[in-house]
């Protein structure tokens, strides 16, 4: 999709970025996810993902979010959350409930990263994917 739209400059953050909020979102849910990015009007993209459990994980909740801190080198897991803290621009999240959303409880979270505007003929921010 960032191909076909000519953001081929945020391919390799989002990419690695996205990896591991789904892959998070896939160990720790039992529940169905979902994926959206959303190129927004000022040039950022924002890419979130909705799981079913409600727990925010650092650095995703209130600040501040410099809480994850570097995983030891030899270790085999933990590096995904301090990656958002190192290559996303804004990041967040917060808890879904109470009938708020159609899909039921859980969370979004979501990080954005800089670049060119993509817009629709009216100026504003396009949705790229949705699954």
């Amino acid at each position: 999709m960032l191909n076909g739209h000519g953001r081929q400059d945020l391919l390799e953050p989002v990419e690695l970025l996205t990896s591991e909020l789904v892959t998070n979102a896939y160990r720790h849910t039992r529940g169905p996810a979902s994926l959206r990015l959303t190129a927004l009007a000022d040039g950022r993209l924002r890419v979130g993902v909705w799981d079913s459990h409600p727990r925010i994980p650092a650095p995703f909740g209130d600040p501040p979010w410099d809480r994850v801190p570097a995983a030891p080198v030899d270790a085999e897991r933990g590096r995904g959350l301090h990656l958002v803290q190192e290559y996303a621009d804004w990041w967040g999240g917060f808890r879904i409930g109470d009938g708020l959303l159609e899909r039921g409880a859980g969370k979004l979270l979501w990080f954005e990263v800089g670049g060119r505007p993509i817009q629709d003929a009216a100026g504003r921010g396009t949705t790229l994917l949705e699954s």
